[in-house]
């Protein structure tokens, strides 16, 4: 059909209505205007019918979760919006003379609103890539939310140059070699940006943050769960179930614990110490020896250091009844032994890591005898119930040493 022909048509039709009209007069640019629409408006419901059947139908037959997660995201829902936009477009120079105002107007908004329909569709696009990127194995290892944001942000300022460009009628090229200009300004309203997508890139390399990962950040008050590594800010939700925005650059900026190698390893630390009361500490009789032989887990002990400390001072020649030179055991060694023996029994201590009993420095609170090893239990209310159990036995076994825990305050008398 040639221009012409839908020109007349559209005058004649107007004719019918008793209207002398010309291509230049506002009635016929407002009529072709309005068939124009019409038209792209009816190729839109055709194309979404279409759509609405094809593509469902495709998605169901097909295993692939691609298809699926694009359809949750209405990525073929955007780009069908593209299609009305194209139809007046390029069908408009058969309705109008490019002199006129109202054609330029036309192809310019169309101009726009395809740039702002591809954007829309680039953006489900993105979020598709991101969701199944997150649900696989590989998310675990590099966060991949800061770059999407990047995509994201990048399409903007292009589908932005873009319609200002249109607007203005000039070539892009030319806008961006006017940024130079305002270079410093860009760099101060994107500070965080930049330096954020910074951060991410070596998050991304050194695995230093991953989704799910416990971190502490007490500069930020954050001590929880990372939900999400951003662009420019990373969520923590906390174990009191508050939220924390941090910035992304803080993560390699700032001081931060990551909790990743106690999840990944075989247990979760224990470190704490009793305080023991250094006027309780005493050497051990023969009568104190036999009733510390009762008690199992110590029983071997005790018989293998008593004979230890039998030859000893018989290859010293030192009779075991001299007090001062002789060599004898005391209670909170024997304690020690104890607690260690204690520990290599406990079926929920992970046997192949590090698990000592060990005496730290003395304080003017007493001498801290310090439990260290290892959890097998990594669960958090589970890892405090090992470790209180285990402390409330200790704590309740030192009357049978005849040794007694510091307190500051206390009706025990010396």
């Amino acid at each position: 059909m040639k221009t012409t022909d839908i020109k007349q048509w559209i005058i004649d039709g107007l004719s019918m209505m008793n209207l002398d009209v010309t291509t230049d007069s506002g009635i016929y640019q407002a009529s072709a205007t309005l068939v124009l629409v019409v038209f792209a408006y009816l190729v839109f419901v055709v194309a979404r019918t279409l759509r609405r059947f094809y593509i469902k139908k495709f998605t169901i037959t097909r295993k692939s979760e691609w298809d699926d997660e694009l359809q949750k995201h209405g990525f073929f829902r955007r780009c069908g919006h593209i299609l009305p936009a194209l139809v007046i477009f390029i069908f408009s120079p058969l309705f109008f003379v490019e002199t006129d105002l109202i054609y330029s107007i036309l192809r310019k908004a169309m101009q726009i609103y395809i740039v702002v329909s591809v954007v829309w569709a680039g953006n489900a696009l993105f979020n598709t890539i991101e969701d199944i990127y997150n649900a696989s194995e590989l998310a675990k290892r590099a966060p991949i939310t800061g770059f999407v944001q990047v995509g994201k942000l990048l399409m903007v300022i292009i589908a932005i140059l873009l319609i200002i460009s249109s607007l203005l009628s000039k070539s892009p090229l030319i806008l961006l070699s006017g940024l130079g200009a305002i270079t410093a300004i860009l760099l101060l309203l994107f500070r965080d940006t930049i330096l954020g997508f910074v951060a991410g890139i070596q998050i991304a390399a050194n695995r230093m943050v991953n989704t799910g990962d416990w971190v502490e950040l007490p500069k930020y008050g954050a001590d929880g769960e990372v939900m999400q590594v951003g662009l420019t800010t990373v969520k923590v939700r906390n174990w009191d179930k508050t939220i924390s925005t941090v910035p992304t650059y803080s993560l390699i900026t700032d001081s931060m614990k990551n909790w990743r190698g106690m999840s990944e390893s075989g247990g979760r630390r224990i470190k704490r110490h009793l305080q023991i009361d250094i006027q309780s500490i005493r050497f051990c009789d023969q009568e104190t020896l036999a009733k510390y032989k009762k008690i199992r887990y110590i029983k071997d002990y005790i018989e293998q250091k008593t004979q230890e400390l039998r030859d000893f001072h018989q290859q010293q020649n030192i009779d075991e009844q001299d007090l001062i030179n002789s060599r004898r055991l005391t209670n909170i060694g024997t304690l020690r032994a104890y607690m260690r023996a204690y520990l290599v029994n406990h079926p929920k201590i992970n046997h192949e890591m590090t698990y000592m009993v060990r005496q730290l420095p003395p304080t003017e609170h007493g001498l801290p005898l310090e439990i260290y090893c290892f959890s097998a239990d990594k669960d958090w209310v589970a890892y405090e119930g090992i470790q209180a159990d285990i402390f409330d036995h200790m704590i309740a076994m030192l009357p049978i040493f005849d040794l007694r825990a510091y307190q500051r305050i206390s009706d025990k008398q010396s």
